[in-house]
């Protein structure tokens, strides 16, 4: 992407693996809009080169000597904020990990593969992230990393509704974890019938589904090829597959499957909000939340022409104002929201329609 920045982002590299760091430097440093300032094999290293040579992104591996990668970030994020992507193995300790870090402050998180040297397979994604991260709004990440309570703990959970069978389809990325937290912790137990799609690694998405379980009460999982939807069920899109709804009938279910990236994600939220627009039409709410790119933009604007409403998070509560804005520039939006008024005019809109008796009202 030459010329997406004023100048190149400069980046420091913090990992124990002198070949991990090699290989990152000369692939990074291939990017016209990435220069590689230096590289640091402990968080103690990278400390005084933070200081030295002022990087705007960090990358950071979990597993180090000395101190480990969250401990560094929690304390980065307290006295020197700055976007970091994490790099965080494969492993299920590595997800939880990962979901730890985004709570920490991190921008990104992305899967470490196995051996060094295939570190080159993950390259392109790295070099999107950083980009990503180099566009974050980090103050509102500080914030959020040095909060004792979740911002929202004093927000009560919605009031029960009696739903019909709108579906609500949510799709987010950058901030996307934090942003669907605060959204999904209010619905309550009947909430309407959810669709999640948040670009996230592969295996990380089980532990995120299930971190949102808890804090829920609505019961939500990492969906599985043939699920049904119903009043109370969130289904989050596996990492690696795309989710699409389909109908049976008078009931919903979702398939989950491969097939091509669409804007380098899979999964896509374009590619379940187009299925939304094509089977639920005006019985479905479109958001798109935080995120980097144009993923999401169409599908939004085919659940709009479909009959959906659709909302969008606005500039001022987005991490990256970029998903968002493109689907205002493409006039798929009827409403822009700050993150925690968006609970609400879901459930206004679905209390609206019910009274009317109309599910295809605006």
């Amino acid at each position: 992407m030459p010329g997406t920045f004023s100048r190149p982002i400069r980046v420091l590299i913090v990992d124990d693996s002198a070949i991990v760091r090699q290989i990152l430097t000369r692939e990074l440093n291939s990017d016209p809009d990435i220069e590689v300032v230096g590289s640091a094999p402990d968080p103690f290293i990278a400390r005084d080169k933070i200081v030295r040579l002022n990087p705007d992104v960090i990358t950071l591996d979990i597993e180090m000597p000395r101190m480990d990668g969250l401990t560094f970030l929690r304390k980065l994020m307290k006295h020197h904020p700055m976007p970091v992507v994490v790099l965080s193995s494969l492993a299920p300790e590595g997800s939880e990990n990962a979901l730890q870090a985004l709570s920490l402050g991190a921008v990104e998180v992305m899967s470490k593969p196995g051996g060094p040297y295939s570190v080159e397979e993950v390259v392109f994604q790295l070099k999107e992230k950083i980009k990503a991260a180099a566009l974050a709004d980090v103050a509102r990440l500080a914030a959020r990393a040095s909060e004792d309570q979740p911002e929202d703990a004093a927000l009560p959970p919605l009031p029960p509704l009696r739903t019909t069978v709108k579906i609500v389809a949510i799709g987010a990325s950058t901030g996307g974890t934090e942003a669907i937290r605060r959204i999904i912790r209010r619905f309550p137990a009947g909430g309407p019938p959810t669709l999640i799609v948040q670009h996230m690694p592969e295996m990380f998405t089980r532990s995120f589904a299930s971190s949102l379980d808890n804090i829920s009460q609505m019961d939500v999982r990492e969906a599985s090829d043939g699920d049904y939807l119903r009043p109370g069920l969130a289904l989050l899109a596996p990492g690696n597959r795309h989710m699409v709804l389909r109908r049976s009938g008078a009931r919903y279910y979702v398939r989950v499957k491969d097939g091509p990236m669409v804007h380098h994600q899979r999964p896509s939220v374009d590619v379940l909000f187009h299925s939304v627009a094509r089977y639920a039409g005006p019985n479905a709410i479109g958001v798109i939340l935080t995120g980097m790119g144009e993923d999401g933009a169409a599908g939004l604007r085919a659940m709009h022409d479909a009959g959906a409403v659709t909302i969008a998070q606005d500039r001022e509560t987005c991490v990256v104002y970029g998903m968002p804005r493109a689907a205002v520039e493409q006039g798929a939006v009827d409403y822009q929201l700050p993150l925690d008024a968006i609970p609400e005019a879901i459930f206004r809109i679905l209390s609206k329609e019910q009274g009317s008796g109309n599910t295809a009202s605006r």
